[in-house]
């Protein structure tokens, strides 16, 4: 990377990183710090947790497409303010309604597909994947660092100093955004960054996709519903003081990042990502029910949850992962935006469903809500067709040209490792699945029709 995509880069991830860190740090306090808000029930504490996720997957798309019309920055602005005034919203209040409405107002600004487009916009092709993996480090670290940093903040301030903190990141965030990112000279709409209507069909239609949607729904509805009882567990049953949590998902944190990496490298190098998926999907349904038999003992309870997020940290990276290989040509944006809708509408049934049962049935009630819920999902992987190890690939095409654009698809379709050709004749782009075992990217360069620059 050249010396303003690499401080592009650097500004666009610590933001997306402060958004999430923001987001995720009530998370492991909010059930223990929240029974003190009026009007507070376990049913009213679950949908406050969940809240942020509706809003989230109803305005996730629409800010990507409006970004298009009225600019990148524009929307990130926005979208960082009801970020803020959510935040100050929760933080000003001892009402659990208004905590709610804080939450909804948080989630609102929904600009995690313009970031991405940003992005796209601000590197090369050739640096785009590398860009992108740096931006998932950079959510992962900040979700690991919200389950310790959340307990801390929550044992000195309370929950309205997490909210303020939160406010603070947002902030700090719309200042890195109007000083540090650049301004891209124009907007490229790339079909493998950004949602497209006229994708939205093909996305919705392939199973395959569909069951890793599914997949992250499950996922998050898991870990939102995990937060309903296991900090209180902690406390309750286990005699961890609130102000003493945080060395407990220290440890966990850490440890089980490390643990699941040769998983990670296992699944793509060898191309057992299934096995490793419906593994992982197995353990943290073990974990899950294990939840049920913590009882005065400190040892198990670390070992229980670190299974479960040794699971959910190789599930979190995976499934991104497997969207990218089974989305079709020039819709890899599209499938992400569908997957990202799943991911927050899953935080959201998990913590609204979750908090009912916790009410009317108990710890036990969201136990085996979990429980059902994972269970259903490691039979949908384990029927599911194994990944097609396919990545993506763009082909700019010269823009005055003699062959036609059938010939030019009939020519690139018969290149060795290309499984699927797009078109996008506007742009004069093809976009390419290929397996990178089989394909060899100079044989494009016999092509007539091919200009330099094409790339993953």
């Amino acid at each position: 990377m050249n010396a303003l995509e690499t401080r592009s880069v650097a500004a666009l991830a610590s933001v997306y990183a402060m958004r999430m860190l923001g987001l995720f740090m009530v998370l492991p306090v909010f059930m223990l710090l929240g029974q003190d808000l009026d009007g507070a029930t376990p049913a009213l504490l679950g949908f406050a947790v969940g809240a942020y996720g509706l809003s989230q997957a109803l305005l996730q798309v629409p800010f990507g497409l409006l970004s298009d019309r009225v600019g990148r920055k524009r929307m990130i602005n926005i979208g960082l303010v009801l970020f803020a005034l959510g935040s100050l919203l929760a933080a000003s209040t001892d009402s659990i309604y208004v905590v709610i409405a804080g939450r909804v107002l948080q989630g609102a600004g929904a600009i995690a597909s313009v970031l991405m487009a940003l992005l796209s916009d601000l590197t090369r092709e050739e640096q785009r994947t590398k860009a992108m993996a740096t931006v998932g480090m950079a959510i992962g670290l900040s979700f690991s660092i919200s389950l310790v940093v959340g307990p801390l903040i929550g044992s000195h301030w309370g929950l309205s100093g997490i909210f303020y903190v939160t406010g603070a990141l947002s902030l700090l965030a719309l200042i890195l955004v109007n000083r540090v990112v650049p301004t891209p000279r124009t907007q490229r709409s790339s079909a493998d960054v950004q949602p497209a209507r006229a994708m939205l069909g093909r996305v919705l239609s392939e199973g395959r996709l569909l069951r890793l949607d599914f997949g992250i729904f499950c996922l998050h509805l898991t870990l939102t519903s995990l937060f309903l009882v296991f900090p209180t567990l902690l406390e309750d049953r286990l005699g961890l003081s609130r102000s003493d949590h945080w060395w407990f998902y220290l440890t966990v944190m850490v440890t089980s990042f490390f643990a699941m990496v040769p998983f990670i490298i296992i699944g793509e190098k060898k191309r057992q990502m299934k096995a490793i998926l419906c593994g992982a999907i197995a353990l943290l349904t073990t974990a899950a029910g294990a939840l049920s038999n913590l009882r005065h003992n400190l040892v198990f309870a670390w070992i229980v949850l670190f299974a479960f997020f040794m699971a959910f940290n190789l599930l979190e990276a995976s499934l991104p992962s497997l969207i990218s290989k089974e989305a079709p040509a020039a819709s890899k944006g599209t499938a992400m935006g569908v997957y990202s809708t799943s991911q927050f509408l899953g935080a959201f049934v998990g913590g609204s469903l979750g908090g009912l049962l916790l009410e009317s049935v108990g710890i036990s009630g969201v136990v085996w809500l979990m429980v059902a819920v994972l269970l259903v999902w490691l039979v949908v992987a384990l029927t599911m067709p194994k990944p097609d190890y396919t990545t993506s690939f763009m082909v700019k095409l010269q823009a005055a040209m003699a062959d036609g654009y059938d010939d030019v698809d009939a020519s690139l379709r018969q290149l060795p490792g290309v499984r699927d050709v797009v078109i996008v004749e506007d742009a004069a782009t093809a976009y390419l699945k290929i397996d990178r075992q089989r394909f060899d990217e100079a044989q494009l360069a016999d092509l007539a029709f091919v200009r330099q620059g094409s790339g993953s």
